[in-house]
């Protein structure tokens, strides 16, 4: 068995994975980078395998750096079946969609198109939906999805051949989770990849997230200000929803509209309503509350902005206000547009409540930077700048030590992947020290013989 690190080393985003055996050849996950100017050049770049050669690709969950060089594949000539989860493949369309959308703007701009529209639909032809537990098998290989959970319909993924186990964990949750269910853990493996975006970092409690973001909107609308939050259009824009209809529901937060200002999230939020009543997905909290009638993605004072007309229209309504936008690292969407007019007011606020990779307009906010450049626009910074890393759907260190935990005694080595080196590099140590297993961080394009 052979694995070799085509993509999602060293960095959190461009996740992909190739796993040979003597009859079969995988790919697991197939995902854009995202970042800095270099790390999106790679996205052009030729694949690193015979694309015709693969027998099958796996899908860990539904985020673009998972899934968006997926019409790249089909348009150089993959051909085979794309497995993963149901509300995944639901999800990707929207995103893939998205995704091309962004494209097209950049390449307005002289930015070639890495795929089409028709190479998107091709790809959802070959995609087949499977469940959690449901054992299928490649050839030789045999395969098992379990929930990661990471965001609706994420899987880690067990794969068994030539009598050894490897297991990729995908991104995990951050547990307890309010939308979907919690991480499930394995028993044993022989060989695991982990991610790492939090590997080195601990985030405030997720029971206490809630209180943090009832606090800053009252602030907001003490000092008359505008909330911002850039926010992923999957799961941490409905897990935001969900939490702002209890504050709401329970008179906990003053009457201030609220927006959702993504079509992204408008679609994706109707793939989640579409799986609310399903026990594989949801926990049974969200489903309990839905039983009784009411809804967890609509409370009053909230509006939903889906054409650009509305979008605009949320300008003339005075402050205080909350604007939740995409994209979640203000590296494109309609967030820009509203940071380009509240992030030079100091009575306003942005909230992060997601990981900013390095490269990020997002990220370059949250470390400090007093003016930035949005839209072709030189902007102060002078708005409050706040981030709550408890919102993050990716495990911080000790969750992801414990999903090590549960398979420490098979395992024989852990890769540390999916995370920048000042994340990846602690936690292969914090491995190597509490469970005396060999862990170590590889480069792309490395390949070990397992």
């Amino acid at each position: 068995m052979k694995l070799t690190f085509v993509g999602g080393a060293e960095r959190v985003t461009g996740s992909c994975y190739l796993l040979e055996t003597k009859t079969t050849k995988l790919i697991i996950d197939c995902g854009l980078n995202q970042g800095d100017r270099f790390l999106e050049e790679a996205n052009f770049e030729d694949f690193a395998f015979d694309v015709k050669e693969i027998d099958a690709l796996l899908i860990t969950h539904s985020h673009i750096d998972h899934i968006g060089r997926i019409p790249k594949l089909v348009k150089a000539g993959y051909r085979g079946p794309i497995y993963s989860t149901a509300p995944t493949k639901d999800a990707a369309y929207e995103l893939l969609l998205d995704a091309h959308h962004l494209m097209e703007k950049e390449a307005q701009e002289g930015q070639p198109l890495i795929y089409d529209v028709a190479d998107i639909d091709d790809a959802m032809a070959l995609w087949k939906a499977t469940q959690y537990h449901q054992t299928f098998s490649i050839k030789e290989c045999e395969i098992e999805f379990y929930n990661s959970g990471h965001i609706l319909g994420s899987a880690s993924i067990k794969i068994t051949a030539e009598g050894k186990t490897i297991v990729f964990s995908g991104d995990l949750g951050n547990i307890p989770a309010p939308l979907v269910k919690d991480t499930e853990y394995l028993d044993k493996a022989d060989y695991a990849l982990i991610e790492s975006a939090y590997g080195d970092r601990v985030h405030e409690s997720v029971l206490e997230r809630k209180g943090i973001l009832e606090d800053l909107i009252e602030d907001t609308f003490k000092s008359g200000g505008v909330l911002l939050i850039p926010a992923f259009a999957m799961e941490r824009t409905q897990e935001l929803l969900y939490e702002l209809n209890d504050l709401v529901e329970n008179k906990r937060i003053p009457k201030v509209p609220i927006f959702i200002d993504s079509p992204l999230a408008i679609k994706l939020t109707s793939v989640y309503q579409k799986y609310s009543h399903d026990k594989d997905f949801f926990d049974t909290e969200a489903i309990i509350m839905m039983k009784k009638g009411g809804s967890i993605f609509d409370f009053p004072g909230l509006r939903f902005t889906l054409t650009k007309e509305e979008s605009k229209e949320i300008n003339q309504v005075l402050p205080p206000k909350v604007i939740i936008a995409g994209s979640g690292m203000s590296n494109g969407g309609r967030i820009l547009h509203h940071e380009v007019r509240y992030l030079s007011d100091p009575n306003s606020m942005i909230l992060f409540v997601g990981f900013q990779t390095e490269g990020s307009l997002g990220r370059r906010i949250i470390e400090g930077a007093k003016e930035v450049n949005v839209l072709g626009q030189r902007v102060s910074v002078r708005c409050h700048v706040k981030a709550i890393g408890g919102y993050s759907a990716h495990a911080d260190q000790p969750l992801l030590l414990k999903w090590v935990s549960s398979i420490r005694n098979t395992l024989k080595k852990v890769f540390v992947v999916q995370g920048e080196v000042d994340q990846s590099e602690p936690l292969a140590k914090k491995i190597q020290d509490e469970f005396a297993i060999e862990a170590l961080v590889p480069k792309k394009g490395q390949n070990f013989e397992l």
